[in-house]
């Protein structure tokens, strides 16, 4: 699934998604795992909190510190299915293809890979 045209861009021009960065225990943590790591990381957290139709607590599911994938899925608009809705046209309320969790895992380290380059 590609990203819809644009998303980064438009991202960068709301003041709430641009506002994340990470910190330096989250740029310490990934300088101490490999890329496959913090990929399988991005994909467990995807499949298990945003992939349901209903995610448990949705809305809610995604902590805003403790895991530089976390910072990334409020960064990137990947946090909760209303978001996953409104930035990136994926359904609410219907299970996400292992497609569209490929595209979320794309977006999530996309932005980790521009935000350590920083």
């Amino acid at each position: 699934m590609l990203c819809p045209d644009g998303i980064f861009e438009r991202l960068s021009r709301s003041p709430f998604r641009s506002g994340f960065r990470l910190s330096p225990a989250d740029r310490a943590y990934l300088q101490t795992k490999t890329f496959a790591t913090i990929e399988r990381h991005a994909r467990d957290f995807v499949k298990a909190r945003l992939a349901p139709a209903r995610p448990s607590k949705d809305g809610r599911q995604t902590p805003w510190r403790g895991h530089p994938v976390f910072v990334a899925q409020h960064a990137t608009a990947t946090c909760c299915r209303s978001c996953l809705a409104k930035w990136h046209r994926i359904p609410k309320a219907v299970a996400l293809t292992q497609a569209q969790q490929d595209y979320v895992v794309g977006v999530i380290l996309t932005w980790l890979e521009n935000e350590t380059k920083v």
